[in-house]
């Protein structure tokens, strides 16, 4: 029989060195993931340590649980690549940009579905006003793949038509807004009539259901023939004939997930090569730190004061649903079903 404890049995614990993590022992399904005490970090030169309120869930976890997709080397391997929440500790070296207390959202190599953080100081973004720590969470990854999709790698111009596939997604639905501020022409793809309608909401100018209809065909009919600008692309090798069918002659085709698959088959090359095609791919978690530090500062410069804006220039993270963080297994489980539209979060035990 257990005996009472009493505050004797609890000297000399510290307690402040641990926290609770999203774990898994081995990779495979939702059900092997749960919440491990694990040690606390620390923060190393120029580092922030962050308590974490919030984290949002991306297609980069589960890969990462399914065993398909390693973080950076020196990456905690801890899941979780956004988080929000408030400035816990300051590193050696820190620039004295962020006082302990502060309000942040952060893009992360790694590490955000924990109760702590460490990020390079040069990864933290003011909140925007306005905006709660679940909302801010929904930010960092989603938006600045989408900022860099467009104008760091697919160097989008006012007027240009922008293909984005898998409309609905945290992605997506970021790539909707900056490409409509921006002054492009958003079109989508998209699996059913309600994710349709919120993506025009955001501002697509057309949707198109890829299970009810050829979308090259659709986009080609919606150009009049000329075919879209720029199209961003997470589906990969099932998509490929239709992509480069519907792309504008010296049209940007960039490449920066492999959903339906990277295999392909059939005459891409001659095909690309007479539309004068270019094709590029691109991943932001794999970045160096100089290069991520460059685009959170232009994000944050250029993009974050919209989201506390009203009207056509405003903009606003889409969330789906919000889950403790105890329901991890259930989180993943509902990403994997593509039902969501928008960002799926987890809140942190505070």
């Amino acid at each position: 029989m257990l005996k009472d404890l009493t505050p004797h049995d609890f000297q000399g614990v510290d307690y402040t060195g641990n926290m609770l993590a999203v774990h898994f022992d081995q990779p495979g399904g939702p059900e092997n993931l749960y919440l491990k005490e694990v040690p606390k970090p620390s923060p190393g030169e120029g580092e922030v340590l962050l308590k974490v309120a919030a984290s949002a869930l991306n297609r980069a976890d589960i890969l990462q649980r399914q065993g398909q997709y390693a973080p950076p080397p020196g990456a905690s391997d801890i899941l979780g690549i956004e988080a929000s929440g408030h400035v816990a500790e300051l590193g050696p070296g820190c620039q004295g940009h962020w006082k302990i207390g502060d309000p942040a959202m952060a893009l992360l190599p790694g590490g955000g579905q924990a109760q702590y953080v460490t990020v390079p100081e040069g990864f933290l973004m003011p909140i925007p006003a306005g905006l709660t720590l679940p909302q801010a969470a929904a930010i960092p990854e989603a938006w600045l793949t989408a900022f860099q999709l467009l104008h760091l790698v697919g160097k989008v111009q006012a007027g240009d038509s922008v293909l984005i596939h898998a409309g609905a997604s945290g992605v997506g639905t970021a790539a909707i807004q900056l490409a409509r501020i921006a002054g492009a022409i958003p079109l989508v793809t998209i699996g059913s009539q309600d994710k349709l309608q919120m993506a025009e909401k955001l501002g697509a100018a057309a949707g198109f259901n890829y299970k009810e209809e050829d979308f090259s065909e659709a986009a080609m009919k919606f150009t009049k023939g000329a075919g879209v600008n720029l199209i961003l692309d997470c589906i990969g090798g099932s998509y490929w004939e239709k992509n480069v069918n519907c792309l504008a002659l010296d049209g940007r085709w960039v490449l920066y997930g492999l959903m339906g698959g990277a295999d392909v088959s059939g005459p891409l090359l001659s095909k690309l090569l007479f539309k004068r095609g270019s094709l590029v791919a691109s991943l932001l978690r794999s970045r160096d730190k100089k290069y991520k530090q460059m685009m959170v500062k232009a994000f944050t410069e250029q993009i974050v004061p919209h989201f506390s804006m009203e009207g056509p220039q405003g903009l606003q993270p889409v969330l789906d649903r919000i889950y403790p963080v105890a329901e991890i297994q259930e989180a993943h489980k509902y990403m994997e079903s593509n039902k969501h539209m928008g960002k799926i979060v987890l809140e942190l035990p505070q």
